[in-house]
C-alpha cells in the first residue's frame, strides 16, 4: 500500500509523462495537418503547435480552479509564461541560437506584449471575473481573426511535395484525438499529484501554481523549441512560444475566468505579474538586437529564471 506522498509522486510523474506524451501525439497530428493546408513554418508555430502546447495549461488552470483553487491556475500561467521565456527559449537558444522572423517579430511579438499588459490592467482589481475573461475572449477572437487574414493574404508557397498535398488524414486526426484524452488524464493526474505534494508540506496554492504545475506543462513547449532548434527550425521554435505566452493569457485565463473568478493578490500584482512583464520585455529587446536569440541571451534567461524560482520559495 503506497503512502500518500508516494502517491502523490506516483500521480505528478504519471502526469507529467502523459502531459508531454500528449502533447507530443498532439503536436505530430495537428502540426502535419496544418502543413497539408499549406501553412508556413512560422504560422503554425504561433497557431497550431502554440495552440497544442497550450492545451496542458488549459485542461490544468481549469480543472485546478474547479478543484483546488483560482490561485493554482493563475499561477500556472504566470509561471509557464516565464517558464516559456526563460527556460524554454533560454535552452533552445543555448543549443543553437535562434534566428527570429520578420513575420513574428511584426506581427506576433507585439500580441504578446499586449496579452502581458492587458493580464495586469484586467487583474489591478484584485479579480479576472466574467467581464475580464470576456474580454480575453474577444482578444483571442481578435488575434485569431488576424492571423487567419494574414494566412490567406499571404500562403505558403507551392511545393512538389507530394506529402504536403494529402489534405486531411484519419491518422492525423486520431493523434490528436489520442493526444487530447492523453491531456485530459495527465492534468488530472498532474494537479492532483502536485498540488497534494506541495500542499502536504504547507506551500500556498500560488506557489503550487507557479513552480511544479507551470514546468509540467512547460514541458510540451520545451520539447517542441527545443527539437526545432536541433532541427533548425527556429522560426518554428520561437514561433511555438510567442503564441503559447499569447493563448495562455487570452484563452486559458479567458475561459477560466467565465467559469469561476480568479482572484489576483496584492503580493501578485507587486511580484509575479510584473516579472512576467520584464521577462517578455527583456525578450523582445534580445530578438529586436540582430534578430536573434544568441547563446550568451540563452544562458541570461535560464539564470534568470533559476533567479525568478528562488525568489519564490518562501
Amino acid at each position: 500500500m503506497l503512502s500518500g506522498t508516494a502517491f502523490s509522486l506516483l500521480l505528478l510523474a504519471g502526469g507529467v509523462v502523459a502531459l508531454y506524451g500528449g502533447a507530443e501525439l498532439l503536436v505530430a497530428g495537428a502540426g502535419r495537418l496544418a502543413m497539408g493546408f499549406g501553412l508556413r513554418a512560422a504560422t503554425v508555430g504561433v497557431t497550431v503547435i502554440a495552440f497544442a502546447t497550450t492545451a496542458p495549461e488549459l485542461f490544468v488552470a481549469v480543472i485546478g480552479a474547479l478543484t483546488v483553487g483560482t490561485d493554482t491556475g493563475l499561477g500556472t500561467i504566470i509561471g509557464s509564461n516565464v517558464a516559456n521565456i526563460g527556460l524554454v527559449l533560454g535552452l533552445s537558444a543555448i543549443v543553437k541560437p535562434l534566428t527570429v522572423s520578420e513575420t513574428v517579430m511584426r506581427r506576433h511579438v507585439p500580441f504578446m506584449v499586449f496579452a502581458a499588459v492587458l493580464l495586469v490592467v484586467l487583474g489591478a482589481n484584485g479579480t479576472i471575473g466574467r467581464l475580464e475573461g470576456a474580454i480575453l475572449l474577444l482578444t483571442l477572437a481578435a488575434f485569431t481573426g488576424y492571423l487567419l487574414y494574414y494566412v490567406n493574404a499571404d500562403p505558403a508557397p507551392v511545393t512538389d511535395d507530394p506529402d504536403g498535398a494529402e489534405g486531411v488524414s484519419l491518422k492525423d486526426v486520431a493523434l490528436v484525438l489520442a493526444g487530447l484524452v492523453a491531456l485530459v488524464v495527465g492534468s488530472r493526474w498532474l494537479v492532483e499529484g502536485g498540488s497534494s505534494l506541495l500542499l502536504a508540506f504547507g506551500f500556498p496554492e500560488l506557489f503550487v501554481g507557479l513552480t511544479v504545475l507551470a514546468l509540467g506543462t512547460s514541458l510540451p513547449e520545451l520539447a517542441a523549441s527545443v527539437v526545432g532548434a536541433i532541427r533548425g527550425e527556429t522560426e518554428f521554435a520561437i514561433g511555438n512560444v510567442v503564441g503559447s505566452n499569447i493563448y495562455n493569457v487570452v484563452a486559458v485565463l479567458g475561459f477560466v475566468g467565465i467559469i469561476t473568478p480568479i482572484s489576483v493578490s496584492s503580493a501578485t500584482l507587486r511580484f509575479e505579474l510584473p516579472v512576467l512583464v520584464v521577462f517578455t520585455v527583456v525578450l523582445v529587446a534580445m530578438m529586436g538586437y540582430g534578430r536573434r536569440l544568441t547563446r550568451l541571451d540563452g544562458v541570461a534567461l535560464v539564470a534568470g529564471y533559476v533567479t525568478f524560482i528562488y525568489l519564490l520559495v518562501p
